[in-house]
């Protein structure tokens, strides 16, 4: 996953998020979240008018719910605004009764075609009638669209080309195309073809262009570096789409958010979209409890309908101090008590945790049930192996279980350099960041010219850490 790789800090300071899906996630959600939380927005109001997508026009308003106050981004492409329509469960009528309007239009859906304004899904409209009533609105932006578009199809490659064409940093464009790819991705796998053969509703598509290139412009500007979530609340019931009515999650959103922590609830409604999964999926590293923060500032982002609780994404945005070169990771310990292995079969599980992508492992003595001396065997680990090692330990030691936790690390950034000596060359590893500095000759080098030289291990090694001071 790359998130804004290779910026700096911000005077000083990195920058972390961690966004509140308790009313799930959509991409106007979260766009007007982290618009919410910019010191200065006309630099993206700019930044967006000057990309030029397509028949898209940007609306930027105040929206209070449940006494809440927060923006609300309304996306807009030839006039249309898209909206989902969900359905009563019990009736399996169009739901008017949380919405700021209802819309019995008939809409049809395209799966990869995002919704605005409540975690609702994009869809195309393939009806020939004209709205003629009217809305009271609780907040002063519009929800009404027209119709009558053309309901031209876009293939996967005509919309990441024209992602590739946009006036964007590097890795904006690096992680809007990554977010795509989980949409077409997810698309191709509930549909049954291959991606390139996936097709999208225009209005729809260009829809969540917009919103997936301005989440990825914001989380720039913001200069954000580290980002967590909360489970995602899915919501639940039913929505109308092309192919029929569909369950909540929808079946693209449900793909997407395989291995990600999600809840229903009695909120009858869609409330994490496709392209608000495939946002979570490509910018957030843990999803669980807000971590320790200080938070500098909460951005609030609305959405379109009403619900009993106030429908928005709240983004907690703090800063943390710079490294001055080291990182900030989140890492897994793997343990388990080992009293029935003899020692060489513990050294042999040893070998084989490395080699399968453990950073650390290492054993500690315990007691356990009758008095019996044992050793807890753990190992440390990036998420990506967090399972697989896992497993490698239930087949090889004799536990019948294992405990996993996730820790933070501060790691000082590395780097290896070689200095002359009376004694040959040696490598001196050093480090630095979080205010320490700190180097080491190789100890495999120094071991190696001990013995050509017949000295003291001692000997070569202040000779290299004098070598090393020098320069």
């Amino acid at each position: 996953m790359t998130i804004n790789e290779g910026r700096g800090t911000k005077d000083g300071y990195r920058m972390r998020l961690f966004l509140e899906c308790a009313m799930g996630a959509s991409g106007d959600m979260l766009m007007s979240a982290l618009y919410d939380l910019l010191p200065d927005k006309n630099v993206f109001r700019e930044k967006m008018e000057r990309l030029s997508l397509p028949g898209v026009t940007f609306e930027y308003s105040t929206s209070t719910k449940c006494g809440i106050s927060g923006t609300h981004i309304s996306v807009k492409v030839g006039g249309v605004e898209e909206k989902s329509e969900d359905i009563h469960a019990e009736s399996n009528e169009s739901a008017p009764s949380h919405d700021a309007h209802s819309h019995d239009d008939g809409h049809s859906h395209t799966r990869l075609d995002e919704g605005h304004g409540d975690g609702s899904s994009e869809h195309s409209h393939d009806h020939d009638h004209s709205h003629d009533h009217e809305h009271d609105h609780e907040h002063d932006h519009d929800h009404g669209h027209s119709h009558g578009h053309s309901g031209r199809r876009l293939g996967y490659k005509e919309i990441t080309d024209l992602i590739r064409s946009l006036d964007l940093p590097d890795n904006v464009q690096e992680n809007a195309l990554g977010v795509y790819k989980i949409l077409g991705e997810a698309e191709a796998a509930v549909h049954g073809v291959p991606l390139n053969k996936i097709h999208f509703h225009e209005i729809g598509s260009l829809d969540a262009v917009a919103d997936i290139v301005g989440c990825c412009l914001l989380m720039n500007l913001l200069n954000v570096t580290d980002v967590t979530a909360s489970p995602v609340h899915v919501g639940s019931g039913s929505i109308r789409c092309e192919h029929g009515i569909l369950p909540v999650p929808a079946p693209a959103a449900a793909e997407i958010l395989k291995d990600v922590p999600i809840y229903g609830g009695k909120i009858n409604g869609e409330l994490c979209t496709p392209t608000g999964a495939a946002l979570l999926k490509r910018f957030v590293r843990q999803f669980g409890e807000m971590p320790p923060m200080i938070v500098k500032k909460i951005g609030c982002g609305m959405g379109a309908k009403d619900f009993e609780a106030a429908n928005c994404l709240r983004a907690f945005l703090s800063e943390d101090e710079a490294s001055d070169g080291g990182s900030r990771e989140m890492i897994y310990e793997i343990s388990c008590n080992l009293d029935d292995m003899s020692p060489e079969a513990v050294g042999a599980v040893f070998g084989l945790l490395f080699e399968n992508g453990a950073l650390d492992v290492y054993t500690t003595p315990v007691m356990m049930k009758k008095n019996r001396h044992a050793v807890m065997l753990s190992c440390l680990c990036i998420e990506e192996k967090r399972d697989s090692l896992a497993r490698l330990l239930l087949i090889n030691t004799s536990t019948l279980g294992v405990r996993i936790s996730s820790c933070r690390r501060y790691v000082m950034a590395r780097s290896e350099e070689t200095v002359s000596t009376m004694y040959g060359d040696i490598r001196i590893k050093r480090a630095h960041g979080f205010g320490a500095i700190k180097a080491k000759p190789e100890y495999d080098d120094v071991l190696k010219a001990s013995k050509r030289f017949r000295v003291p291990f001692m000997t070569v090694y202040d000779a290299a850490s004098r070598a090393c001071t020098d320069k």
